[in-house]
């Protein structure tokens, strides 16, 4: 059995997003700087190729693509290009240190020799029309004066200041989503907001029925189907947008990127996201130590639950809960999800095989004991996480023999 780990603790650092408000001016600023920073990724690519086919052509004379060596190519081109030189030289340095970083986990994939479906894509080109804008800052390249946020190459942006940032950013990633807002998000040193000792314990198991069933009745979360309730209205705007879908080669209108469709796609992954949250502080709120499913539905994409598991948005949910964990200094252990639906919480028995989705309730054939089968994997996780409270019912007390069923 695989021993529960801890959820990472973090570097005590939380991002702070903010709505900006954008003028024509800045826009224009951003997005010049934004072409700039998008050609630098793009030579980079074309560098790391050009390496690529260098190397295999000349194994015993192999060459290097890393950060240093494309800092000098930046410094080149800076000093040959006027409108290169024109934009500040922070976010150019960042987006180098992205594609470094991009390139690092594609390379260390490759030698990890892991499965294609598992690896990390080598960095691709971006194209004008299809990447969003995205600006990294550090500290030099960025300050915050009056409530605005003030960004190197004069651009002025002003911050819908929805809470206060905690403490003095240290850096900040200014951008753009499908629907065209701004977005400011600040990286913050944080410190652990305890909460109340409640000597409480639970467990979560994730699914489709429900997103997460636990072992409190009063803290399961039910499939919410926001994306089955916007169905309908989003087929009639996606049908709208194939009537109007650009020839081949020619580009899309600003009308046709920013469309209907796209804004309620960004409704729908907003109530996702709230309702992951409050279910996620009132979990971490009445609980002590929380024993997480350490569930991975991107399998589920591919199998004929695809588009119930997408809604259920178990993901972000698990997320959410992680993190407000570590926030308020809760014990979060992950658990394996092996054969978690197979295993008795009672005695330990396992099945000899799989139980059918269609197979709703656990019954053991060792010990008798019949429950739900999403309760039952619930409790399996307490047990694995190494908890045996009292108050759970149905737990298999320490020590006792792992039977297995007949």
């Amino acid at each position: 059995m695989a021993t529960p780990r801890k959820a990472a603790e973090g570097t005590g650092c939380a991002r702070y997003t903010y709505r900006l408000r954008v003028s024509s001016t800045s826009r224009t600023a951003l997005l010049a700087e934004w072409d700039r920073c998008r050609w630098i990724w793009n030579e980079c690519v074309a560098k790391s190729r050009q390496i690529h086919t260098h190397n295999r052509a000349h194994p015993d004379d192999k060459l290097t693509c890393g950060p240093a060596q494309l800092d000098k190519m930046l410094t080149d081109a800076r000093a040959r290009l006027p409108w290169l030189r024109d934009g500040a030289s922070v976010p150019q340095q960042q987006i180098i240190r992205d594609f470094a970083k991009s390139r690092s986990k594609a390379l260390k994939d490759i030698d990890k020799r892991l499965p294609m479906r598992q690896r990390a894509g080598m960095p691709r080109v971006k194209k004008k029309r299809e990447a969003l804008p995205t600006l990294n800052y550090t500290t030099r390249g960025f300050r915050l004066k009056d409530g605005r946020l003030h960004l190197a190459g004069g651009i002025l942006l002003t911050v819908v200041w929805s809470r206060e940032l905690p403490a003095v950013p240290s850096s900040v990633r200014v951008y753009r989503d499908a629907v065209g807002h701004w977005y400011a998000s600040f990286v913050v040193d944080t410190e652990v907001q305890p909460l109340p000792q409640t000597g409480a314990v639970i467990g979560v198991d994730w699914g489709v029925k429900e997103t997460a069933t636990t072992t409190s009745d009063a803290h399961d979360l039910p499939h919410a189907q926001h994306g089955k309730t916007a169905a309908q209205k989003l087929a009639r705007y996606q049908r709208m947008m194939a009537r109007r879908k650009p020839a081949r080669g020619q580009a899309a209108s600003r009308g046709y990127r920013q469309a209907q469709a796209t804004k309620l796609h960004k409704k729908i992954a907003r109530q996702r996201q709230d309702a992951a949250r409050k279910w996620a502080k009132r979990v971490v709120r009445d609980h002590d130590t929380i024993a997480v499913e350490d569930f991975r539905p991107k399998f589920l994409a591919k199998t004929t639950m695809a588009r119930k598991a997408a809604d259920a948005a178990i993901g972000a949910t698990k997320t959410a809960l992680i993190e407000m964990g570590r926030k308020h200094g809760r014990d979060v252990r992950l658990v394996h999800p092996a054969h978690t639906t197979m295993d008795c919480a009672s005695c330990g028995a396992r099945t000899k095989h799989a139980l059918p989705l269609s197979e709703r309730t656990y019954t053991c054939t060792a010990c008798g004991v019949a429950s739900p089968r999403d309760k039952n994997s619930a409790r399996v996780m307490l047990l694995r996480a190494g908890l045996n409270p009292a108050g759970v019912e149905g737990v298999r007390p320490p020590g006792a023999p792992l039977p297995e069923a007949a």
